[in-house]
């Protein structure tokens, strides 16, 4: 079999993507940049970084730093809050053709929510992934995807208040007691997808001034070391499914990609579409030639088609 014959197509919940790759939130910047070296169309979707109801300027510098493991990050989610964002980039994107995930976020259910409302029927949005990584001002403190009570309501309001047509997905942190309750918390308040892994927290200290690293202190660390946590992740939600104990719903791995091998790995784990993160910081090419590497992966193992390696490492 030839690489240019294996069929990329990925069903995705009520999608069918023409491939499984994407962006992961944050990683592509407001997504233009992305455009000087990849045809936006050319991927199945792209992520956008996280918006919320108001504009935010974020954490102060420095808010990255190289570590021996990876990339630590503490941006603080900057953006243009959600109008700006409606009326400058969503066109934008929507003439080029680009299917647009938007990644939503708020300190509160209520603002989840609202996002959800005013996105529905914006021209390219194609689903919601819900940062749902961060903390509840509601909950004093209280991370949103730690507790499975807390998921099933935020993503239950967000289901109600989106048009039925507008796909949801809940985007899983790392760090929980069980990622498995987690994720059966949002499928059954009606997410239509799980992503899957946000950021694992970290610190890093800088060896001069004896001070974190970042000026947030702590932060998420991303690249090759987190590969290994998100493959277990996902191939524990998978198996729960594969066994009956939470409805089964598409799963996008994220967390360490960089070759067309890494996202074959994941596909086997049990995701039906991957994201590249932070190995677009230092080769925005990278979804091309992932893309490319992957074809070649699939027809060398003579399968015809992605959806055939989907959840292979489950199966006897």
């Amino acid at each position: 079999m030839e690489p240019q014959d294996v069929d990329l197509s990925a069903p995705f919940g009520p999608l069918t993507l023409p491939n499984p790759l994407t962006t992961a939130a944050g990683c592509a910047g407001p997504i233009r940049e992305l455009a000087k070296f990849v045809p936006l169309d050319a991927l199945g979707s792209v992520t956008t970084r996280t918006i919320m109801p108001r504009a935010r300027a974020g954490h102060a510098t420095p808010r990255a730093a190289a570590t021996p493991a990876g990339l630590l990050t503490g941006l603080g989610l900057p953006g243009p809050g959600i109008e700006a964002f409606v009326e400058r980039e969503l066109p934008w994107l929507a003439e080029r053709g680009a299917r647009v995930v938007v990644s939503i976020a708020g300190e509160r259910i209520e603002e989840f929510a609202a996002l959800a409302a005013r996105l529905g029927g914006q021209p390219g949005v194609v689903g919601l992934e819900l940062n749902i990584g961060g903390p509840s001002h509601a909950d004093l403190g209280l991370v949103f995807a730690a507790n499975p009570a807390i998921s099933y309501d935020l993503v239950r309001a967000v289901r109600r208040a989106a048009p039925a047509d507008l796909p949801v997905y809940a985007k899983l942190a790392p760090d929980v007691l069980s990622i498995t309750d987690i994720a059966a918390a949002c499928v059954r308040a009606g997410a239509d997808g799980l992503s899957m892994i946000n950021t694992v927290p970290g610190l890093e200290i800088d060896p001069d001034t004896l001070r974190p690293a970042l000026a947030a202190g702590p932060g998420g660390l991303s690249g090759p070391a987190v590969r290994p946590v998100a493959l277990r992740c996902v191939h524990l939600v998978h198996a729960a499914m594969l066994a009956g104990r939470l409805p089964t719903v598409p799963i996008l791995g994220m967390g360490g990609l960089g070759s067309g091998r890494d996202a074959l790995a994941f596909a086997a784990a049990g995701a039906s579409g991957v994201a590249v993160g932070s190995a677009l910081l230092h080769d925005p090419t990278a979804p091309l030639r992932i893309l490319d590497e992957l074809r070649t992966e699939l027809a060398a193992r003579g399968l015809a088609a992605f959806t055939d390696a989907v959840g292979l490492a489950h199966r006897d």
